[in-house]
């Protein structure tokens, strides 16, 4: 026999609920913020050591969220093949491209739907660049960027918000001392965002797409057939699944 649900209960459900819908989401993409028309794959014909690519990112928060610090953003990046290419092996001591990838804050001021939240008052940087993390063909990129605390922001749900650029230099792709791998596909997914606060329990960390199906990540020279852990495709491997309202009502039937 099955026990009536308690209003307690009903009370939980809608509260996951309301969770579930109101997500938020990430966005990634070359050139641009998401909504001012960026790109989702890169090509390159790696011929030159002159300029560079550059990835913008951003977020939607599910609810509103006041006194904003700042961000902590995990990138996963996937290779087709077994192994990291030299191409891509950044920031390390004694990496074929140590400093080629850097990450900044400077807002694209002729953006007209993405906000720049931190009005060009946050410092960013890279705190790590691991290579192998899931797997030989895999790296993880960790940074962060932060407020001062007299300048920190009230924001709201459902805005794209700009977080952070990242830019690839094109130096060592030719000629004396060129690292092997530019024209190898990859894949490039913005895993997470923790939007922090001051409150450690007032920060929202956000995953998954803010479209709903693949705002959260690029292809650099077709990599979509990437293989991380056994799953094909790009991603590969989402780290975090977003509840719906159907798997929120699953688990109480």
């Amino acid at each position: 026999m099955r026990l009536a649900r308690t209003p307690v209960l009903l009370l939980a459900l809608l509260a996951l609920a309301a969770q579930a819908e109101a997500a938020g989401g990430l966005f990634l993409r070359w050139n641009k913020c998401y909504g001012d028309g960026g790109l989702q794959s890169k090509a390159f014909a790696c011929d030159t050591n002159a300029g560079n690519a550059f990835l913008t990112a951003g977020f939607e928060l599910g609810v509103d969220l006041g006194q904003v610090s700042g961000n902590e953003i995990v990138l996963e990046l996937a290779a087709t093949g077994s192994s990291w290419p030299a191409w891509w092996a950044f920031r390390n001591p004694g990496t074929c491209r140590m400093t080629s990838m850097s990450i900044n804050s400077v807002f694209d001021a002729t953006s007209t739907v993405c906000v720049d939240w931190e009005q060009a008052n946050a410092v960013a940087g890279v705190t790590a660049y691991d290579i192998g993390v899931r797997g030989a063909n895999t790296a993880r990129l960790v940074a962060a960027l932060a407020m001062p605390l007299d300048l920190l922001q009230d924001l709201s749900a459902g805005q794209e918000y700009f977080a952070f650029n990242i830019f690839i230099s094109r130096s060592k792709t030719v000629g004396a001392g060129a690292c092997g791998g530019c024209a190898t596909p990859v894949c490039l997914l913005l895993a997470s965002i923790n939007v922090t606060t001051p409150v450690l329990a007032n920060s929202q960390k956000l995953s998954g797409p803010g479209n709903t199906v693949d705002s959260d990540f690029v292809t650099w020279q077709g990599g979509a057939g990437v293989v991380v852990g056994g799953a094909i495709g790009c991603p590969a491997a989402t780290p975090v699944q977003q509840r719906t309202w159907g798997t929120v009502k699953a688990l109480y039937h």
